[in-house]
């Protein structure tokens, strides 16, 4: 049934993030043994493992599980199922997420793992057994205490019950806490689905403020319509936003008189794409990007921003919905155009933020209401936003930079007072 495919890589997002890191490091003169520490991944695990397809047949499958660092805590983050999976990509978005975890205050240290397959073309049963093999296979690395995995690219909620029910049997009892991102029934927290998106208009608030510019009225393109795009979108347009584009992985839709995302996502459901949307002009993701607008949230895949389209960017404002979406050379250009760009770790961090509250319900067993788990989300994006402006009005670098500084001066702190082992 082809459920295998080829990788294709157009850039090293390995590379990319040790130059982010390189920044950060200089601009904090970290030590050569503290800055040669946390380059590096503390551990990797690759896996080859049989999964029996609905045909009878097996197919071998190869998957990955990092660990950045675990200098502030258990390590966390998501594992992803998408064709293009390597383990340089794991390496760099679990270094990504130590940053991420640190600049918000999150007591861990970062994760990543994945499967290189297609999810679109297996079928549930298939997924079914791909995950319990896939999990049972890094369970020596998860646990509520020491690897907390958590939904990305390719992965729902269904994949993290299947998850944690796999650890649960192998232990012999219900540990909810080893994956957040369930479904509330087994343990899940309200308001997670919502989280990264809801966390990405609240920053673009915040920044527009900063900035002295209207909300109401503010011209919005957002490129990916899933979990993040989606919501963010309706987050603000209830702010006020006029919704100009949108798009998902088979195309877009622009119309300048706005569009409305809870009609848009309806069609989505029904039509099972985005474009076709009456009323609205057909757009290529490619082409999202340079629209005229206001904000843009680039909310699909990394490396989207490049240094070929960065000069033709329109946007006031870029907030990274996704992880990685600008290369490096590409910040250089935006940069240098004076267009403000609120980096993935900060931006998109309310996924981890509620993930880290549905932690914390598991192991206290003990629940919020999704009222609380929004007031609290809001007021850690609000400060964690604030102290990284901060930052980087102090050192006088882009928000990027003063966001690593932020997170990487965090755990070199933490790294030094606990020194190095034995």
């Amino acid at each position: 049934m082809g459920v295998k495919a080829v990788n294709t890589v157009r850039h090293d997002p390995w590379q990319a993030a040790l130059t982010q890191f390189e920044h950060a490091a200089d601009l904090l003169s970290l030590k050569r043994g503290v800055r040669e520490f946390l380059r590096h991944p503390k551990r990797e695990l690759t896996v080859h493992f049989p999964v029996q397809l609905e045909d009878g047949s097996v197919e071998v499958f190869t998957g990955y599980r990092v660990h950045h660092s675990t200098v502030l805590g258990p390590t966390k983050g998501g594992i992803r199922y998408h064709p293009s999976v390597t383990l340089e990509e794991i390496r760099a978005f679990a270094m990504l997420m130590t940053w991420k975890c640190a600049v918000v205050g999150l007591p861990y240290g970062g994760a990543k793992g994945g499967v290189v397959c297609d999810p679109k073309l297996m079928s549930s049963t298939e997924l079914e057994h791909l995950t319990r093999r896939y999990a049972t296979e890094i369970g020596i690395l998860i646990g509520p205490e020491s690897d907390i995995p958590a939904p990305d690219m390719g992965t729902t909620p269904q994949v993290m019950a299947w998850i944690m029910d796999t650890y649960s049997m192998h232990h012999g009892y219900s540990v909810p806490a080893v994956v957040t991102g369930k479904p509330i029934s087994i343990g899940g927290s309200a308001g997670r689905m919502e989280a990264t998106g809801r966390g990405v208009a609240i920053v673009a608030r915040e920044t527009a403020r900063h900035l002295g510019m209207q909300l109401a009225g503010a011209r919005v393109a957002v490129q990916g319509f899933g979990n993040v795009g989606s919501t963010a979108a309706q987050t603000l347009r209830a702010e006020g936003c006029r919704i100009v584009a949108i798009s998902d992985s088979r195309g877009g839709i622009h119309n300048d008189r706005g569009l409305d995302p809870d009609d848009v996502l309806q069609h989505k459901q029904q039509a099972g794409r985005v474009a076709g949307y009456p009323g609205a002009d057909a757009v290529t993701n490619e082409q999202l990007l340079e629209l005229p607008c206001d904000i843009l949230v680039p909310a699909a895949v990394e490396a989207q921003i490049t240094a070929d389209n960065a000069p033709r960017i329109k946007a006031r404002i870029v907030v990274e919905g996704a992880n990685a979406p600008t290369l490096p050379e590409a910040d250089a250009v935006l940069r240098e155009r004076r267009i403000f760009v609120v980096p993935d770790i900060l931006a998109n961090a309310g996924g981890v933020i509620v993930s880290y509250f549905e932690w914390v319900q598991d192991l206290q067993s003990f629940f919020w209401s999704e009222e609380e788990i929004n007031e609290r989300l809001e007021r850690i994006m609000v400060r964690s936003f604030r102290e990284v402006l901060a930052v980087s009005q102090d050192k006088q670098v882009d928000l990027r930079t003063g966001a690593l500084a932020r997170a990487v001066g965090r755990v070199a702190e933490a790294l030094v007072t606990r020194g190095i082992y034995p």
